[in-house]
């Protein structure tokens, strides 16, 4: 019997102690309180972090490292898809979707700009002339409804029909999400049609990686700065 006593007295001792269900609750309402206070936090820095970094193309988010020059009125992007090296978009700072909704400054700051760039990017790319496009709505081409100037540096021969660039600026066009993807590396590769042969251009599309659009842009950013210290010096 005392043997069976000093056994059950171990057993006792070793068995779990269970919690108070008072101080459970307690201590759950404070693990919650702090998950929850911890997650807020980061979304709000988040949140902060991504608005100061970011402009509007239409409903499209422009990270800074995808703009290589800007004005008050007006913003130099990158392109997503450029139909030739050096093709980028001119658009103004305001998200406006037609051209007549811009305003006498807006419209002289934008055009203004689209000038100053293409007189930059022209013997950057090796080019000899400029083709300046603005697709005003959605009937002629417009995919994004913002304003925007495409500046594309040319080259005798780069289309061998001349009229086909605008063809070609319309199927470039950007949809929602497309820059997202590239930002996380998903992009989509289109190989080069056979002569005569037309590929979808929904299912395939060239799209460049974030670090490529950011590489561009810094490159466009030296070379703005560099004509405009010029143009001063001069």
């Amino acid at each position: 019997p005392g043997v069976d006593m000093r056994a059950a007295q171990l057993l006792r001792a070793a068995r779990p102690r269970a919690i108070d269900p008072r101080r459970a609750r307690v201590l759950l309402a404070a693990s919650s309180s702090a998950d929850a206070t911890s997650a807020s936090a980061a979304m709000r820095t988040s949140s902060s972090s991504s608005s100061a970094n970011a402009h509007k193309f239409g409903p499209i988010d422009i990270l800074d490292s995808q703009v290589f020059c800007e004005t008050p009125l007006s913003l130099g992007l990158v392109n997503l898809k450029p139909v030739v090296p050096g093709h980028v978009l001119i658009i103004s700072r305001r998200v406006v979707a037609r051209f007549a909704d811009l305003t006498p400054e807006e419209t002289t700051d934008l055009w203004s700009l689209a000038k100053r760039v293409g007189t930059s990017i022209e013997p950057h790319f090796g080019a000899t002339s400029l083709t300046y496009a603005i697709q005003d709505g959605p009937a002629a081409g417009q995919t994004v409804p913002h304003v925007h100037v495409h500046v594309l540096p040319r080259k005798p021969g780069d289309f061998e029909n001349n009229d086909e660039v605008y063809e070609r600026i319309e199927e470039s066009g950007e949809a929602v999400g497309e820059r997202e993807r590239a930002f996380m590396g998903k992009e989509v590769i289109r190989e080069q049609p056979a002569k005569g042969e037309r590929l979808d251009l929904d299912a395939e599309r060239v799209v460049r990686t974030a670090n490529e659009m950011a590489r561009e842009a810094r490159e466009l950013r030296a070379l703005l700065d560099a004509s405009r210290g010029t143009r001063q010096a001069s």
